[in-house]
């Protein structure tokens, strides 16, 4: 791809040419099921199969509602991103929308927050899913390496992805339909047991939320990353179908499923087990809180089974979010902001290969170094970030400013602006929430893209900027 058109065409605002010249890098291959297979298993693994005990730690068993609260809080960033995704199709998601309302820097700043919110979320599952490969293997008297496994893990995602779209997806889809359909059955069953108690589910729920709102806020910001996998269909904008169509519905269908799935589970979770079985004897929470519930429910021998489902999801999960971090990464280098050998496709597989490796590395670093808790909440609070840019952007660009005529979205937000100022107030809310981690995570955001920018992204777009002018 020539990188002095491209930009020429994005300082003109021909969207619409970019999108051309990305088809013929990477082709569009992802339909609306495939959309919402890559956005729910994403979401899915580390969300279901780890976050629970942390939620519960902080709020006891009414968790369900802060997962309710914090898909209702994610819905106006998904309609803003929704619609931003139908007028700008094309890789890097979030990253692009927020360059072409802001300028390079900030687009710099926010496209290196969301690579790193997106790996953080990945490499969260990775670690999480130890816990599950110790029930497994402790159940079948095996010795491993934990941290060999889960390295070889990372290893398989990293080829996963440079292989191609369709070869992740024919990994997913079987994986996330059976673990899906094994919990709901569980489930379905406990909620008609003699022993299932409504109220404890309930009353935990609305004890909290009127005696201490704000422990239930804090259980939210903790589990918003648990829907950050629906935000992965914008970054793969360039390889979806019939974008102005697959990409809202597919991101606003997902977040529906995601949502009902949380609550669902989590609520029939503590209304089937007395006591806080969450936490573990040392009182911390349990990293593998499915395979409690099942092995409490069921029998030792299924809780073994969900916890290999679970083994395989939370791979699944990373696979998809080493996917959608990698196209940052592309779309920032197709830009001149990175160096170009982040925006070469590989020849045969046409996918981003050098932003994969780097992407792949950058996680392994996460998960030699970062516990599993610090990571969930890094990545929480850049993603709830994301979303106050997100609505932000939808107002500024559909402002009257003439640099922004070439912004016409083929599906649009219902009630503008309304719902993208409860977006911002709320995000921000939850935000402060977070406490320091979240506001480390953004002070380290901000401080790697504006050096990036001054270093190396400044004088590189620039020129590019004024070798297309003078062409």
């Amino acid at each position: 791809m020539d990188v002095k058109a491209t930009t020429d065409k994005l300082l003109k605002g021909d969207i619409s040419g970019v999108v051309d010249e990305v088809k013929s890098t990477i082709k569009r291959s992802l339909t609306l099921v495939g959309v919402i297979i890559v956005t729910v298993a994403a979401s899915i693994g580390s969300g279901l199969f780890v976050l629970p005990s942390f939620a519960a730690a902080v709020m006891g068993p009414g968790i369900w509602l802060a997962f309710l609260l914090a898909g209702l809080v994610f819905l106006p960033g998904t309609l803003s991103k929704s619609e931003l995704a139908s007028a700008m199709p094309d890789n890097g998601g979030a990253y692009i929308y927020l360059e072409r309302s802001f300028g390079p820097l900030v687009g710099t700043i926010s496209g290196l927050g969301l690579w790193a919110s997106f790996l953080l979320k990945s490499a969260f599952a990775l670690i999480g899913f130890s816990a599950y490969m110790y029930a497994v293997t402790n159940y079948l008297d095996i010795e491993t390496n934990s941290t060999f496994v889960i390295m070889s893990a990372l290893a398989l995602i990293t080829i996963l992805n440079i292989l191609g779209i369709k070869k992740v997806k024919a990994f997913q889809t079987p994986v996330l339909a059976l673990t899906t359909i094994l919990i709901l059955v569980i489930c379905i069953m406990q909620l008609f047991d003699a022993s299932f108690d409504f109220s404890r589910p309930v009353n935990g729920a609305f004890d909290v939320s009127k005696n201490d709102p704000v422990l239930l806020a804090e259980a939210a910001a903790l589990v918003f990353v648990a829907y950050a996998g629906i935000y992965k269909a914008g970054a793969l904008g360039g390889e979806i179908k019939e974008p102005g169509k697959n990409l809202p519905y597919g991101m606003l269908i997902s977040l529906l499923l995601i949502t009902l799935l949380y609550v669902i589970v989590t609520f029939i979770m503590m209304g089937a087990i007395e006591g806080e079985w969450w936490l573990t004897s040392n009182g911390e929470p349990r990293e593998d809180p499915i395979f409690a519930f099942v092995d409490a429910v069921a029998s030792t021998e299924i809780g073994i089974a969900m916890a290999l489902l679970a083994f395989l999801t939370m791979i699944s999960g990373a696979l998809s979010g080493l996917l959608a971090a990698s196209r940052f990464l592309f779309g920032m280098a197709k830009d001149c902001l990175l160096p170009d050998s982040l925006s070469e496709t590989n020849e045969r597989f046409g996918t981003p290969q050098w932003s994969i490796i780097l992407t792949g590395v950058a996680m392994g670093i996460c998960i030699l170094t970062l516990p599993v808790k610090d990571v969930a909440k890094l990545a929480s609070g850049f993603q709830i970030m994301v979303i106050v840019a997100l609505n932000a952007c939808v107002i500024v660009l559909r402002g009257k400013n003439p640099k922004h005529d070439w912004y016409k979205p083929t599906f649009k937000s219902p009630l503008f602006p309304f719902i993208q100022f409860f977006g911002i107030i709320s995000g921000a809310i939850l935000v402060y929430l977070m406490g320091e981690k979240a506001l480390i995570g953004a002070v380290a955001a901000i401080v790697l893209g504006f050096s990036t920018y001054k270093i190396y992204g400044e004088k590189n777009y620039n020129n590019a900027r004024i070798d297309s002018e003078s062409e």
